[in-house]
């Protein structure tokens, strides 16, 4: 199998995961799929949370993601990972020193491991809208979008599935403009909180 046959069946299994234990992602694909789109052509990005960022990159490394930067907030850092014609890779990690002692990160991944996606985002046209829709069809939200009208992203996570009750997966939408397909920390460290647990 060749690399672009083994990375779309990496990223298939694991969304399909995903979808089937996310409640909110499951709708939404549900929906794409009704109109003949399906969740991949969708995806923006694809976020696992790890203890080592670089170890939970390689099985995408491995198959053609290259790292493109480094994203730094106060107890945690991402790095992102990219491969033209695919989704984004955003691997976090809490800092391994004091810095990371408050960080909701490794907990997460001691319960559920590093091999899941912890959120698949989803690029919509008009996140107001897309929100709506997904409301009507049962889907609650966590916070508020993040972001203001016109801005380059704005973003907003589901209300996480829970396991054992302890917050699991989380979808987010994300709403991009003027080709932005950067990510802004102060954004990103807004939805981490939002999702924290209570």
């Amino acid at each position: 199998m060749d690399h672009a046959a083994a990375l779309d069946s990496l990223i298939a299994r694991m969304v399909a995961d995903y979808v089937a234990h996310n409640r909110a992602a499951g709708i939404l694909t549900a929906m794409l799929n009704d109109a003949g789109v399906g969740l991949f052509p969708v995806i923006d990005h694809l976020t696992i949370r790890t203890f080592d960022i670089d170890r939970g990159a390689e099985p995408f490394v491995a198959l053609g993601y290259t790292y493109d930067e480094t994203i730094e907030y106060d107890d945690w850092y991402a790095k992102v990972y990219r491969k033209a014609g695919y989704p984004a890779l955003f691997v976090d990690q809490a800092y391994n020193d004091e810095r990371g002692k408050t960080s909701i990160i490794p907990g997460w991944v001691k319960k559920f491991g590093d091999q899941d996606f912890h959120h698949v985002a989803v690029r919509v046209e008009d996140i107001e809208k897309a929100v709506e829709r997904l409301k009507q069809k049962g889907v609650v939200f966590s916070g508020n979008i993040v972001g203001e009208r016109g801005d380059h992203l704005r973003q907003i996570f589901s209300a996480p599935e829970m396991v054992d009750g302890q917050p699991f997966s989380v979808l987010e939408l994300a709403e991009r403009h003027r080709g932005y397909l950067g990510f802004l920390p102060p954004q990103a460290d807004s939805l981490m909180k939002s999702t924290a647990p209570r």
